[in-house]
């Protein structure tokens, strides 16, 4: 069973920075057990289950299945070793609170962009609760079990050619319309093209997967956050984003993406990071407005 330990330099929140690649609760390939982090997924090695800890300091890792080396040695990636938050300078009151409260988090990276495709296209204009209860069904019905010890009942995502070869009658019954299978499935014709977008510019890569019908801005984004930590990825076309970036950094309500586009202005390379520091702030409407866990709509 390979092995490896990784030390962060500065202060470190291993749940606050991976838990953006949690589809919900019940996720059937991340899950947190006896005070660890277990992730199973598919590398270009093959499939791997991953049990992450903190251990005196340091972030210990174990790995089992034939990605287990791949797994291994993208794991300082995967926990943010690449991210460099001392870049940072807030410039509102708030972001700055919130920077000082949460010192440990970082940007995750996976190099891995389908696994989070699949998951981002699922959210599209539908409720988060929605997208994960399709997450979940899908990969419960199509998964495969986890190499080595993983908890009971995590599954690892589907291969591009199985998403693409699930029936229609599938998706329907996972609360998939057409529009959003089609977009997955197209995906996953052009896998291996959209999987080289993890290691390009944020530009090149937003444009290489929006080449994908069904695939616009909203969901290039959410990808490029989780595949590559990009610190600049903002998600556009979310109904409540803006909202809640505007109201937390000016008291109004009702702000859309061009507000919000302009309030972040002077985080320029670092908007993603800023809008994650201000969600996380607690600074957004309590009342008049859902939360965005509850009903998180998107465009494309």
């Amino acid at each position: 069973m390979p092995e490896r330990r990784w030390a962060p330099s500065g202060p470190y929140d291993l749940r606050l920075t991976l838990s953006v690649l949690q589809r919900g609760g019940r996720d059937p390939a991340f899950r947190w057990a006896d005070g660890a982090l277990w992730r199973v997924f598919r590398t270009p090695q093959g499939t791997a289950s991953l049990r992450i800890a903190r251990s005196a300091g340091e972030v210990a890792a174990e790995a089992w299945g034939p990605g287990a080396g791949w797994a291994l040695e993208m794991l300082p990636t995967l926990l943010g070793a690449r991210d460099d938050p001392g870049v940072f300078v807030p410039r509102h009151r708030v972001v700055a609170r919130a920077a000082h409260r949460h010192p440990g988090l970082r940007l995750a990276r996976t190099g891995l962009v389908m696994e989070t495709l699949v998951a981002s296209v699922l959210e599209q204009k539908v409720s988060t609760r929605e997208a994960y209860a399709a997450w979940r069904r899908l990969l419960l019905r199509y998964g495969e079990i986890p190499p080595g010890p993983a908890p009971d009942g995590m599954r690892v995502p589907p291969t591009p050619k199985e998403w693409a070869r699930i029936p229609s009658w599938e998706w329907h019954r996972a609360g998939v319309e057409d529009k959003r299978a089609s977009a997955i499935v197209r995906a996953c014709r052009c896998a291996s093209r959209l999987e080289e977008a993890a290691d390009m510019d944020l530009p090149d890569a937003m444009r290489r997967l929006q080449l994908v019908p069904g695939i616009g801005p909203w969901t290039a984004a959410e990808v490029l956050q989780r595949s590559s930590g990009a610190p600049d990825a903002l998600t556009l076309g979310d109904l409540h984003l803006p909202a809640h970036i505007g109201y937390a950094l000016t008291g109004r309500r009702g702000l859309g993406d061009a507000d919000m586009l302009e309030l972040l202005a002077p985080y320029a390379g670092q908007r993603h990071r800023a809008a994650r520091l201000i969600l996380l702030s607690g600074g957004i409407p309590s009342r008049r407005e859902p939360r965005a866990p509850l009903g998180r709509i998107a465009r494309l």
